[in-house]
This record gives structure tokens, C-alpha cells and sequence, in this order.
């Protein structure tokens, strides 16, 4: 326990400084300009203040950390918050992110731009109240709040299609999170209460955690999104700014693979366990059917789009592993993906400013004139593909491993991905970066600035280290991973027993 509510502070920071930003007003460049600031040095603080979550936890420890607890609503739904060694990794990736967020549109956005920034600063608070809620009417208002600057971000600064697209991710994720609210209604009468570690340990019929589960399926598949409610995702990705689709990819999506690792498996061990074979079945098709579209994509964005689905598809299957080494690489494969997939979309952002196209027909021979740019990006394309000695391949391989152990055609058709995955990674890597550079429009394109360069080199290193050395992150969610695994072995090892008995 600490003396002062760090969780609470590290999550309403960003909105006291987007109330700074909205107090500052005036239409003017100086206007803007301290816009940008105080957001950039609001996320900056959050960030710091969220690494003493990191330098104070304890990860011998499987329960939550840094518990704030205070009555709210009607008995039994309570304001509570805290974290384990799952929640934590996502907290930090959202509060490391959002810097990168900010500086990354420094000169790309120039209209509204106070209104940009507090749409930022309040997403940022839903994010890391979705992560750190203990009580299922808390995460549910966080959950679901997030849509609301992120719609905004798309529908206001957005590509010429941003109305469709952003309507499109409202809708679909929308409905699936109603069914979600009737689940969490019949979870709050079957328990007496909407807390969160208690209803962990609470006995759940075996109906009711079918259709509960179903209905959390529904709105977590189209948050990750799973095939075959994956198809609001590359429309998003496409218009959003080049922030928003760092956001969406790197934290909205990991929200989805949470939700199954906090309440599918623990509050549900047993329909889980039922439908572990048609989550590996979506999980496979995603895996090779996505990977295929993105070999014929033309657009940048939407090819990595298209691989964030694929990406997915193995998260969700190592999660319904329910093994240790599934359940660990799903965990680390969301965090790698967040760094990886975000820092993919802030190259193309780096190159559409410059010629204001994401088609990969306009580039070619890039390496001529931005060979730091080419460096770069040949990172993040390996570490996309899973190469070793980067952070892509730890994730797919404890994954791989995990499955391999509970069924192994699902892990032989998801191999096939890691195949494809490299096949349309370095395509696309080849088409924009090597050749001869015979289109004028880019015999003037400059290399990476230091601005660009600092969004970028930090996740470079990141990526690197997370590859060679994955202990930090592994080590952090062990204990409570060992926790979830043990506890959904038991349920279902004892449902078999009492089969057996009949």
C-alpha cells in the first residue's frame, strides 16, 4: 500500500492538463504552440509518475498493487482500482506511448489544435483507467469512453473518408459493448457486486458462463479485433492521423486481449475452455486469411493494418492456450506489437508528410535519399515479421509454444503466418525502400529530422533490447500469470474429475 492514490494520480493527470490546455485559449500560433507543450509536458510527467508504478511493484507478488478502494455508487459498485503484473505492462506501454503521440503531430496538425490535444490527453486517462479499474462498472465507463475522443480524432482530423470510417469503428464496437453490459448485469446479480477480485473467486453457473461469455466475446472480438469482425479496423487505420492510428494500434487493440485475460479466463474457466477450439479456429483463419489481403494491399496503412489482425490472431490464440508459456507470450506479444506496430505507423506518417500519398506504388528507391529512415524502418519490418533478436519473435514463439502443447494443427496452420507475414513485410519494404530512384517527387525528400528522430530511436532501442533481453517484461507478468493459469487448470480439472465420477 502507498501513502498517496499513485494510480489514481498517474490516471487523471492527462485531464487536469487537458483542462490547462482548454483554459488556454486564443486562436493565435502562440495559442498553439502552448497547446502542443502543455500537452507534450503533461504526458511526459504522466509518464514519470507512472515508472514509480514500475520501480515500487513487487512482481513475487500474483494479487493487485497500489489498491484504491472508495464507495461510489449503489452497494456493491464501488471505485476501485489497482494493478497486477498483467494490467501494469499495458499501463506503462500507454503512458510511454503518448508522448511519441504528441510530438509526432507537431507540425502535421494545424487546425483545432487545443481541441487535438485534449482529445489525446482524455483518451490517455480512459486508457489507463480501463487497465487499472478493479470494479466492472468502472472498467465498463472506461472501456467504453474511450470510443468517444477516438471517434473524434478520426471524424475531425482524419483522410477524406474519416465521417464513414470513424462511424464505422463507433458502431461496431458499440454494439458488441452493449451485450457486454448485459453480461456485466447478470454477473452483478448471480455475485452481489460488480468488484472485480471478487468475482474471481465467485462460483458462476455453467449456463450463465456460456452466454456471459459469449456476450464478452462479442464486444472484445471487435475491440482486437478478431476475424471476422476485423473489417472497421483498416477503414480506421486509413483515415485516422497518423497518432490516432499509433493509439489505435499500440493500445485500443491490447484492450480486447486484456478483457479475455481479466474476465473470459479467470470469471469463465470453463465455457473458455469449451470454446478454446473456435477461438484457435478464428485465430488461424485471421492469422492466414489477413496476411493474405495484406499482400495485395496497395496502401501502406492498410497493409499494416491488415498484419495488426493477423498479429492478433496470435495473441488470442495463446491466451485460450491456457498454458504458462501461451498465456505469458499472448501478454508479451500485445506489448511488443503496441511498440512495434505504433512505430510502423509513425514511419508512414514520416514519409506521407513529406509527399502527402500512403500509396507504395509513389515510393521506390527511398534508401538513395533517407538511408537513416531505411535503418529504421528495416527494424520495425523484422521485428513485424518476428525476426530473432528482435521483439516480434519472443511473442510468436511463447505463443506458438503454448498452443503447440494443446493443439498442434492450430499451431502448424499459424506457423504458415510467420511465412506470409515475411513475405508481404518485405515486399513492402523492398517496393518503397530499394530500387532505382527514377520518380522526381522524391530526388528532393529529406532524411529523418530531429524531431522524427526522436519519436523513433527510443522504440528502435526498445525493440532491440525486448528481443535479446525479454526478462523485464516476462518477469513483471510471471506471478500473475502463474496465478490465472493455475486457477483456470483447476476449474477445469475438476469439472473432468466430476465427469469422470458420473
Amino acid at each position: 500500500m502507498t501513502t498517496w492514490p499513485i494510480l489514481s494520480v498517474t490516471t487523471f493527470l492527462p485531464l487536469v492538463g487537458a483542462l490547462i490546455v482548454y483554459l488556454s485559449r486564443g486562436d493565435d500560433e502562440a495559442a498553439k504552440g502552448n497547446a502542443r507543450w502543455i500537452a507534450l509536458w503533461t504526458t511526459l510527467i504522466t509518464f514519470a509518475v507512472s515508472l514509480l508504478l514500475v520501480w515500487r511493484f513487487d512482481p513475487s507478488v500474483a494479487d493487485f498493487q497500489f489498491v484504491e478502494r472508495t464507495n461510489w455508487l449503489a452497494a456493491g459498485i464501488a471505485y476501485h482500482m489497482g494493478v497486477d503484473g498483467i494490467s501494469l505492462p499495458f499501463v506503462i506501454l500507454t503512458t510511454a506511448l503518448m508522448p511519441f503521440c504528441i510530438i509526432a503531430s507537431w507540425k502535421s496538425v494545424q487546425q483545432r489544435v487545443r481541441e487535438y490535444m485534449m482529445a489525446f490527453l482524455i483518451l490517455e486517462t480512459l486508457m489507463v483507467g480501463t487497465f487499472a479499474a478493479l470494479d466492472l462498472v468502472l472498467f465498463y465507463l472506461f472501456f467504453e469512453g474511450g470510443l468517444i475522443p477516438m471517434f473524434l480524432i478520426i471524424g475531425v482530423w482524419g483522410g477524406p473518408r474519416r465521417v464513414y470510417a470513424s462511424f464505422k469503428f463507433f458502431l461496431y464496437t458499440l454494439l458488441g459493448s452493449v451485450l457486454m453490459l448485459l453480461a456485466i448485469m447478470a454477473l452483478y446479480w448471480n455475485g452481489g457486486t460488480t468488484d472485480i477480485p471478487t468475482l474471481m473467486h465467485t462460483a458462476v453457473p455453467r449456463s450463465l458462463q456460456t452466454w456471459a461469455w459469449l456476450a464478452f466475446l462479442a464486444s472484445f472480438a471487435v475491440k482486437m479485433p478478431m476475424w471476422p469482425v476485423h473489417t472497421w479496423l483498416p477503414d480506421a487505420h486509413v483515415e485516422a492521423p497518423t497518432a490516432g492510428s499509433v493509439i489505435l494500434a499500440a493500445i485500443l487493440l491490447k484492450m480486447g486481449g486484456y478483457g479475455f485475460l481479466r474476465f473470459s479466463l479467470p470469471m469463465f474457466p470453463l465455457a473458455s475452455h469449451d470454446f478454446a477450439p473456435l477461438i484457435f479456429t478464428l485465430s488461424t483463419i485471421a492469422i492466414i486469411y489477413t496476411s493474405l489481403v495484406a499482400l495485395m494491399q496497395e496502401d501502406m496503412k492498410k497493409l499494416i493494418a491488415y498484419s495488426s489482425v493477423a498479429h492478433m490472431g496470435f495473441v488470442t490464440m495463446g491466451i485460450f492456450a491456457g498454458t504458462m508459456q501461451g498465456v505469458a507470450g499472448g501478454v508479451f506479444q500485445m506489448i511488443s506489437h503496441g511498440i512495434v506496430s505504433g512505430a510502423l505507423f509513425l514511419c508512414v506518417g514520416i514519409v506521407y508528410d513529406r509527399m502527402h500519398t500512403r500509396e507504395i506504388a509513389a515510393y521506390g528507391g527511398l534508401v538513395n535519399r533517407m538511408p537513416l529512415y531505411a535503418l529504421v524502418f528495416m527494424v520495425f519490418t523484422m521485428a513485424n515479421v518476428g525476426l530473432p533478436g528482435t521483439s516480434g519473435f519472443i511473442g510468436e514463439f511463447m505463443t506458438l509454444l503454448g498452443t503447440f502443447k494443446v493443439s498442434i494443427p492450430t499451431a502448424f496452420f499459424a506457423t504458415t503466418g510467420v511465412i506470409l507475414s515475411a513475405a508481404y513485410a518485405l515486399w513492402l519494404y523492398r517496393k518503397i525502400v530499394f530500387g532505382a530512384l527514377v520518380k522526381p517527387s522524391l530526388m528532393s525528400i529529406k532524411d529523418l529530422t530531429f524531431r522524427e528522430s526522436l519519436t523513433l530511436f527510443p522504440l528502435v532501442a526498445l525493440t532491440i533490447l525486448f528481443g535479446v533481453y525479454p526478462k523485464p517484461v516476462l518477469d513483471m507478468s510471471a506471478a500473475s500469470v502463474q496465478q490465472l493459469v493455475n486457477n483456470y487448470n483447476t476449474a477445469v480439472t475438476a469439472v473432468k474429475a466430476a465427469a469422470l465420477l458420473q
